[in-house]
């Protein structure tokens, strides 16, 4: 994807909508596959094979990796990145093998919310009352979704909460490392150095995987590199206020996948869970968009920042 390519479809809120549709299809569909591996293997293994099958879909980003120069401090930063991803990832798959989609999918929205709170708590960015509110109001809907005491709490729905601190723990590095490291250098090292992470708990447990799983996996890693790519298209073509409320697309394929192929049940209270967590970043993304505007309006002699610099690295997702 080059820079003419993405300031082509700039400006394009159409576009924009239908590049996180295909995202969104990609991401359940990655999903799916995993979860459909999911009794076959450990869940640790499940995870390695993923990231080592999508390694030749790293062959475009080659040439940035060898002219990056990634220094001492970069390469601890990139290191405490892997251990946080690796750990959300492993905890990912097993929540995927354990829990409907739609409480995968839903919880999973919480991962913006986690990095506003964490932005605020370890790099001192303001948390005004407005989006102190949404942050509340999200733990509200992951309260609707788990609904503790109502029914029996699974160890996946434990390990699906860990992994939305974890995977936007990762996110709070990623915003130190874009300063000095290109994305696709980010990217690339991340793939590289997850399975590393993923060695020491998918060894102890390792079995032989069949060829079906294998296929599935190696599906499962095109898809997620094909939601990438989609959702940075989509980030590139209108602003996250457009884009973002397509995401809750999402957590109805995966509730109506789960029914029609895992035969697990609709629950409304996850719709209604998911759409108040959903709700929240709507409303953060707004007030960010709002607050940007404003800025710009206050310094007009400022130099326009591309949408793809300005948008909040915490819309990202715990998607391997």
């Amino acid at each position: 994807m080059t820079t003419a390519s993405i300031a082509r479809s700039e400006g394009s809120p159409i576009a924009g909508i239908g590049w996180m549709v295909a995202a969104g299809l990609c991401f359940v569909g990655m999903t799916v596959l995993i979860k459909a591996v999911g009794p076959a293997l450990p869940a640790a293994q499940t995870a390695l094979l993923r990231f080592a099958l999508g390694l030749p879909f790293l062959l475009p980003m080659l040439p940035a990796l060898r002219r990056a120069r990634i220094t001492p401090r970069l390469w601890r930063l990139l290191g405490l990145r892997a251990v946080l991803h690796s750990c959300g990832v492993g905890l990912w798959f097993f929540a995927i093998a354990r829990i409907p989609l739609g409480d995968v999918t839903a919880i999973n929205y919480l991962n913006p919310i986690w990095v506003t709170v964490g932005a605020a708590l370890l790099m001192g960015e303001p948390l005004p009352p407005r989006r102190l509110a949404a942050v509340g109001a999200a733990f509200v809907g992951a309260f609707v979704v788990l609904r503790p005491g109502l029914r029996e709490i699974d160890p996946g729905h434990i390990a699906m909460m860990g992994t939305a601190m974890l995977i936007a723990s990762g996110y709070l590095v990623v915003k130190r490392l874009s300063d000095d490291l290109a994305p696709e250098v980010i990217v690339a090292m991340l793939s590289l150095m997850v399975p590393l992470g993923l060695l020491p708990f998918a060894l102890p447990v390792w079995q032989a995987p069949g060829a079906e799983a294998l296929v599935y996996l190696f599906l499962a890693a095109g898809l997620g590199t094909g939601g990438h790519y989609a959702m940075t298209r989509a980030f590139a073509a209108a602003p996250l206020t457009v884009t973002q409320p397509v995401t809750f697309l999402q957590l109805v394929w995966a509730v109506a996948i789960g029914a029609l192929l895992f035969g697990e049940p609709v629950d409304p209270f996850t719709l209604l869970g998911g759409a108040i967590i959903m709700g929240a970043v709507l409303f953060i993304t707004w007030r960010e968009a709002r607050a940007r505007r404003a800025a710009t309006a206050a310094t007009p002699d400022a130099v326009p920042v591309s949408r793809k610099a300005a948008r909040p690295d915490a819309r990202g997702s715990s998607r391997g």
